[in-house]
Parts: structure tokens; sequence; C-alpha cells
């Protein structure tokens, strides 16, 4: 059964990223923040924190083994121009815990031009494993949205983190999409990833960027047992399907693949091909 079909059926240690207090503040937007708290109890992974708020409506998945699952169902139409929203995601000591949403994330210009922030902070303890496995973000003409996904590892966790995002609907231009990706491993810096795109981003759409393309996306794996002895692979170079590409980091056992591709399903294919090489399969 699909992630979608079930659907249906405390703090990070990091603050958030400078300016979020001087650009969310629009008295027209919403302030939310859910929170996800998994742990361990010896047999299985449980869930004592899972508080909705906002437009984030959050339930229990069926369970895989000891990890636990759960579905982010969208309550409202968000993020909106002004929204100021946050997930708060931890798995503590030896927790798995697996997370995903029921449908894309669609960021619309709303009642304000003032741009919304959405901030996800994912942290892990030891021995943990965390998954997060959203569906894409769509960046919606006229909206503006600044994301921030910051994460907080423990040296013996492990994390699986993928971020999809389409540029524009069918037939229209994108919005204004800032993405920032801040990862810490064991207290220090393992990425620092920042991309823009849509007007009035410079060259977003150029041949060094994404040449044409309007689906972007990356795949971050972390795991002491990861094999990062390798040198990056090009997947599907030259061909009208988009292109990835999936290299270590130089600050730890992780890889990281980017790709771009012409749909939303062309760049899930990538993304799932980089995974597959990424664990050796």
């Amino acid at each position: 059964m699909s992630s979608g079909a079930q659907l249906a059926a405390t703090g990070s240690p990091f603050a958030p990223a400078a300016g979020i207090e001087e650009t969310c503040g629009h008295p027209d937007g919403v302030r939310a923040t859910a929170r996800i708290r998994a742990t361990y109890n010896g047999r299985v992974t449980t869930l004592p924190q899972l508080r909705s708020d906002g437009p984030f409506h959050l339930r229990r998945m069926r369970t895989s083994g000891k990890t636990a699952r759960v579905g982010i169902i969208g309550a409202m139409s968000a993020p909106l121009g002004g929204d100021r929203l946050a997930l708060d995601i931890t798995a503590e000591d030896r927790a798995e815990l697996d997370v995903t949403t029921a449908a894309a994330t669609l960021a619309l210009r709303g009642p304000t031009t003032a741009p919304a922030t959405y901030d996800v902070r994912l942290t892990a303890g030891e021995h943990a494993r965390l998954r997060w496995l959203p569906q894409p973000l769509i960046s919606a003409a006229d909206s503006n949205l600044q994301q921030t996904y910051t994460v907080s590892l423990a040296a013996t966790s492990r994390l699986l983190l993928r971020e999809e995002q389409i540029l524009g609907r069918a037939n229209e231009k994108p919005g204004h999409l800032v993405s920032r990706i801040r990862v810490h491993r064991a207290g220090r810096p393992l990425l620092d990833q920042h991309t823009a795109y849509g007007d009035p981003a410079p060259g977003w759409d150029g041949p060094a960027v994404l040449d044409g393309h309007r689906a972007v996306g990356q795949l971050l794996v972390v795991d002491p047992e990861l094999d990062v002895s390798r040198a990056p692979i090009l997947l599907r170079e030259a061909t009208e399907d988009g292109c990835a590409v999936l290299a270590p980091l130089a600050g730890g056992p992780a890889l990281l693949a980017t790709a771009v591709a012409p749909t939303s399903s062309a760049l899930r294919e990538l993304l799932d091909e980089a995974l597959r090489h990424a664990l050796g399969e």
C-alpha cells in the first residue's frame, strides 16, 4: 500500500536562519510549528510527541519492524506569503523514524507579497535512523518562499533526506524559491548548500544551472557504514530526461546526489537511481 493510501485511511540545537524574524512578521501570515519526537523503548520506536499545528496534520502510519512512521497531511493551503511554518522532527538515541507527506506542498502568493518561510529541523541521536521523504515542493507563479533545512546528527546516526522542487505548474513561470540545507554531524559542518530559483535570482535558468529543466532535487545519505571511497558518478549524461551527479562529501561518511529533470517523475527516477548507487545495489 502506498504512503498516500495509508494516510487517507524536542527542539533543535540550531536557531532559525538569520533574517527569519524580520521577514516573516507580517500580521496576515500563519505561524505554526508541528513537532514529532520518536524514542526507542528497547523493542520498538514510539512517538511520545506528535503535535499538529496550522497546516500540518500529523498521522501515525502502519509501522514496519521497530520503525515508527508518520505522515503529514495538509490541513489548509500553505505556505502563502507572510506565513512562518516549521517542522521540528527528532529521532532520539536508537530510534528509527520515517516521515513523509500525503501530497505535494504548493507555495502560493497569498494576500501579501512578503516571503513565506518553511523551516524543517531534523535531529538524530546516537545509533538513530531518520528518513525524511516528502512529496515535491511546487513553486507556483508569484510565490515567494524561503525554505531551510537544519540538520543535527550524532556521530553514529543515519539520515536519508530527499528534496524535490518543481518550478512552476503547467505552462506557468515559477515563483521565487530560496532553499538552504545546513547539516552538522557530531558538531562539525557536513554540508551548507544554498540555491535560488525564479526571478530575481540571476542565471537560475541558464545552461550552467538548470538548462531549461523545471524539476530539481537533492538526495543526502549519511551512514557510518557507507562506502565513500569512490569518485563522483554522473547519471544519464546528455539525455533529455535530465541528469544527476552522486558525490561523496568531505566532512563524513555521506553521499550527495543532485539532479535536474524536465518533469517530477523523471526527477524521482533519477534520485531513486542515485540511491541505489549510494547503497551499492
